[in-house]
């Protein structure tokens, strides 16, 4: 069943301003293996702004934005395809687990200005008040 929907969309140039001015930006949000993605890529902002949006539509999905969480605990890589595939880690794991999400579909796309991600997170239907009693993750 769907447990959640996210979407979001973000001006590239201002991933792009982030990239160049904040040196620790893409460290902070991105894993390794995104940032070598990125690398393969020719570090398109286009990309990088692609993945940005889905963890945050991901995020939106999840029910709690990015909370409880790092940016990072959220992968965005792609399959031989080039299909974007995401996985949660660390205490988004944890957090989904806990909501039952057993799937993540996403889907990126761009046009010169700005990029977009739509999520959905699908899973077993759990108890509202397993989740309620574990709100602090």
């Amino acid at each position: 069943m769907i447990l959640g929907v996210g979407v979001d969309i973000i001006e590239i140039e201002r991933i792009e301003k982030a990239v160049v001015r904040t040196k620790s930006f893409i460290s902070r949000a991105f894993t390794e293996e995104e940032v070598k993605l990125f690398i393969e890529k020719g570090m398109r902002s286009e990309v990088i702004a692609g993945n940005f949006a889905a963890k945050e539509a991901i995020s939106k999905a999840l029910g709690t934005g990015v909370r409880g969480f790092e940016f990072r605990d959220i992968e965005i890589l792609r399959d031989k395809l080039g299909k974007p595939i995401a996985r949660f880690r660390g205490r988004a794991r944890i957090i989904a687990e806990l909501r039952g999400v057993k799937n993540i579909h996403i889907s990126i796309s761009h046009n010169r200005k700005d990029a977009i991600a739509y999520a959905v997170l699908e899973g077993d239907e759990i108890e509202s008040s397993n989740i309620r009693d574990n709100e602090k993750y």
